[in-house]
């Protein structure tokens, strides 16, 4: 199960990359100085056990559901691809409104997935789309500083790409 190893290799990640090579893994200001790999590294990186915990719980949810539906090839796509797309939204981001972030953890490529499934199952669309609001905004109410655009950008990507696979399934 493809959702199972992307669960195990964000622990494996968690557990040996020390915090202090975060700088060079995270996605930041440095990808445009030529560390392109932080658009895929920064996916596997998390601020802590919570972090951690949270993301693989919801990965989880929607991966095992998605990986199901869409088969492992389709959906290491849907997830990589997505993902990386969604890093480089943020990353645009960063540079434009806040240079001293460093992004890291797999909300980004796990919203990817919500968004898909919110494509394909309509009645779930608005419970999904409060979920991404809530984990992206109460969180700053709270004071507890995360990149809530890469949320944002995830879910848009993740409808952005079944939309565009469902019309590509459409005229095949």
């Amino acid at each position: 199960m493809i959702t199972l190893f992307l669960i195990f290799l964000n622990i494996i990640v968690y557990f040996t990359v020390p915090y202090s090579n975060y700088s060079l893994f995270g996605l930041n200001v440095l990808f445009f100085k030529g560390d392109y790999w932080q658009i895929l590294s920064s996916m596997f990186l998390h601020g802590g056990l919570t972090h951690l915990i949270l993301n693989m719980i919801v990965l989880f949810q929607f991966g095992s559901v998605l990986e199901k539906y869409l088969g492992k090839i389709y959906f290491l796509l849907v997830y990589f691809i997505g993902g990386m797309f969604c890093s480089l939204l943020s990353v645009a981001y960063i540079y434009f409104f806040d240079s001293n972030v460093n992004l890291i953890g797999a909300s980004g490529a796990i919203c990817v997935l919500m968004g898909y499934f919110a494509f394909l199952d309509r009645k779930s669309t608005l419970g999904i789309i409060i979920a991404i609001l809530l984990m992206s905004f109460a969180p700053l109410i709270m004071g507890i500083n995360i990149a809530w655009y890469g949320h944002i950008f995830g879910f848009i990507c993740g409808f952005a790409l079944a939309k565009i696979i469902s019309i590509k399934k459409r005229y095949s």
